[in-house]
This record gives C-alpha cells, sequence and structure tokens, in this order.
C-alpha cells in the first residue's frame, strides 16, 4: 500500500514538473510578444521592418527542428530540456538590449531556436508522463501554455503601465524561469522510452507520421490565420470599430485555451480518432459561419467554435507520434513538427496573398477547407 502511494505521489510531481515547464516555455513567449510594439518604436523600426525582423524568430525555430530530434534522441529529453529552458530564458533579456534591427534579427533567431528546442524535449516528456497515466493528458500541458499567454500579456500589460524597459521586465521573467527550472530539475523523467535505444538517429517517417504532420500542418494554417488575420477580419469584413477589432482573438483564444482542459478526458471517452474528426468539422463549420454570417455575434460565435476545433489538434498528434514504432520520440516529434510548423510560416502570408487578390472571405473559406481535410485525414489514419 505504502509503495503504491509512492508511485502515484511520484507520478504526480512528475507531471506537475512538467506542467511548469510547459507554463514557462508558454510565459518567455508570451513575455517577448508583450513588448514587440514598445522595441519596434525604440528601434524605430516601421511595419516592413518590424516584419522582416520577426522573420528571425520562426528561422531560429525551423533551424532547431531536424537538430531537436537528433539531441533529444542521443541525449535525452530531460537533459536537452534543461538546457534548452535556461538559454531560453537568457536569451530573452538580450532581446531588449538591442539596439538595431540586425541585431534584434540574430538574438531572435537564437530566442526561436533555444524555444522549439525546449518545445521538442518538454513534449517528449508529456508523451513519457501520458505513457505513466495511461491516457491522454497531453492537451492538458498544452492547455497551460495558453494560460501562460495570457499571463504573460497580463504581466506585460502591468509592466508597460509602469513605464519598465523590456530588459527589465524581461530579466524579472528569467528570474521566474530559472526558479521554475530549479524547482523541477529533479522532478522531470529522468529517462524517456526508446531514448539512446536502437533507432537511427536520421530515420525515414512513415506514413504514419507524414499523415498526422499534414494534419498539425491543415491545424496551424487554421490557428496563424487567427492570431494573424483575426483582428484584420473584424475591422475590414465587419467593419467594427477600433476597440473591438481583438474580440475575435480573444474569442478564439478563450475556447482554445478552455478547450484543451476538457480535451482529455473527451479523448479518453471517444477516442483520439473521433476527437479530431470533430476537431476538423468544428474548424471548418466555425470559419464557414464567419464567412457566410458577416456579422460580430456570428463571427464572435465563429471564432469560438475554431478555437474548440484547433484545441485538441496539436495534442493529439504529437501524442500519437511520441508513440512511434519507427522513430524515438524526440525524432517522431521532431518530424510532425517540422511539417505541421510550415502552416505558421506559410499560412499566414497565403491568407494575404488570397485576399488581396479576391477578398478577406474568400481566403478565410479556403482556411476551412484546412479543417475539413484534418477531419478526412483523421478518419483515414489508424489510431
Amino acid at each position: 500500500m505504502l509503495q503504491d502511494l509512492t508511485m502515484v505521489m511520484n507520478k504526480r510531481h512528475t507531471r506537475i514538473a512538467v506542467s511548469a515547464l510547459f507554463f514557462l516555455t508558454g510565459l518567455c513567449f508570451a513575455s517577448w510578444a508583450s513588448r514587440i510594439p514598445d522595441i519596434q518604436q525604440t528601434l524605430g523600426l516601421n511595419d516592413a521592418g518590424l516584419g522582416g525582423v520577426l522573420l528571425a524568430l520562426p528561422v531560429g525555430s525551423i533551424i532547431s527542428l531536424p537538430l531537436a530530434g537528433v539531441l533529444v534522441s542521443k541525449f535525452g529529453s530531460r537533459q536537452v530540456l534543461i538546457i534548452a529552458a535556461v538559454a531560453y530564458g537568457a536569451v530573452l533579456p538580450v532581446l531588449g538590449l538591442a539596439q538595431t534591427s540586425w541585431e534584434l534579427s540574430i538574438f531572435l533567431v537564437f530566442f526561436g531556436f533555444c524555444g522549439n528546442l525546449a518545445n521538442i524535449a518538454v513534449n517528449t516528456q508529456a508523451v513519457a508522463v501520458e505513457a505513466m497515466y495511461g491516457r491522454s493528458v497531453m492537451a492538458s500541458f498544452h492547455g497551460l501554455w495558453s494560460v501562460a499567454g495570457f499571463t504573460g500579456a497580463a504581466i506585460g500589460t502591468a509592466m508597460v503601465g509602469l513605464h519598465l524597459a523590456p530588459v527589465y521586465h524581461f530579466l524579472l521573467i528569467t528570474a521566474i524561469a530559472w526558479t521554475i527550472i530549479l524547482l523541477t530539475m529533479n522532478r522531470i523523467v529522468p529517462h524517456v522510452s526508446n531514448e539512446n535505444g536502437n533507432q537511427p538517429l536520421f530515420g525515414k517517417p512513415d506514413m504514419f507520421l507524414l499523415t498526422l504532420g499534414i494534419i498539425a500542418l491543415c491545424s496551424m494554417i487554421c490557428e496563424g490565420t487567427m492570431f494573424d488575420w483575426s483582428g484584420v477580419y473584424f475591422r475590414r469584413a465587419l467593419h467594427v470599430r477600433d476597440g473591438l477589432s481583438g474580440a475575435g482573438y480573444a474569442a478564439f483564444m478563450s475556447t482554445m485555451a478552455s478547450g484543451r482542459f476538457v480535451a482529455d478526458r473527451l479523448t479518453t471517452r471517444f477516442g483520439v480518432k473521433k476527437m479530431l474528426l470533430l476537431s476538423g468539422i468544428l474548424t471548418a463549420t466555425g470559419l464557414m459561419v464567419a464567412v457566410i454570417f458577416p456579422y460580430f455575434l456570428t463571427a464572435m460565435f465563429g471564432f469560438m467554435l475554431v478555437g474548440a476545433g484547433v484545441s485538441a489538434v496539436v495534442p493529439l498528434v504529437y501524442s500519437a507520434a511520441g508513440r512511434s514504432t519507427v522513430l524515438s520520440p524526440g525524432m517522431a516529434l521532431a518530424t510532425v513538427s517540422t511539417i505541421g510548423y510550415l502552416g505558421f510560416l506559410f499560412g499566414p502570408p497565403l491568407i494575404g496573398f488570397v485576399a488581396q487578390a479576391t477578398s478577406l472571405g474568400v481566403s478565410f473559406s479556403m482556411i476551412a477547407v484546412m479543417g475539413a481535410a484534418i477531419a478526412v485525414m483523421s478518419s483515414r489514419i489508424k489510431l
């Protein structure tokens, strides 16, 4: 009895530790995002100049993707996560010290590199925790990342109100991040099954992993559209006043974050396949509601459906990839992330090109097809 209680407590402590590290990664990213306008003003960047600088972050993320799988497979997710998380927190204040756009771009490459390296490692840890529980818990980890986003934005707003320079704000976040690392480093999973095993460092993904990657790609295109274009859609298609232009994004984020905290329970009850099918249907339906009925309340409802739809897709796909029999968890996650991350890169620009040639309504309808594709592909994959 005492041994069983000890195992339960250890399992719970491990889950809390991994949850805290998910929160850490979300807090660091949101803290940077909350001070972008101030840094833009400090460096005297116009919108085009800022857009060019911001491309440096995904460049760093893409560079890290193939290396992340190799490092996690060779050295283990625990070691990689601790080093990457420490570096992620260390680079953050450096962003506030940048004096030119070139300096900021270089620092953002490192920031993106460390952030995505931590992302792959912490998701590998989450796969191990899920195996301990024998049921779906991945979505709740991603839910904490979303909560960290809200927290980081709130802290950023407070720091702006206090007229605190970004570098001092970021130093505070670094201190919080490093404290989290110190408190959790001995609680996370020391060795994930299949790490440092017999799988090759560079393996060929099977059709299962490729399909998961495409599902992630479609979902991330929809997410990227909401992140970058929801405010524009409300302003230009719905003609709302400036103070309400962010309402659609808030509606999307509210259901995306909350959806991740109920997704695990629903997945355990209905299964991964049905959840992905429902996610695709909700995403496509939400986007089409916003397009067909371009009014404030209906668009809000539509964007809430999109948030609920995409909330579980990436966590479920990562969880399935971590159970790959072809590649180690780290390599499998890196493979799926590499494919999926292309959605964040190319989705929002594609929206702009299509909207310029036609209209925002047409471009959002095109993204709705991506949601429908999630449902179609999930119905054919063996999960």
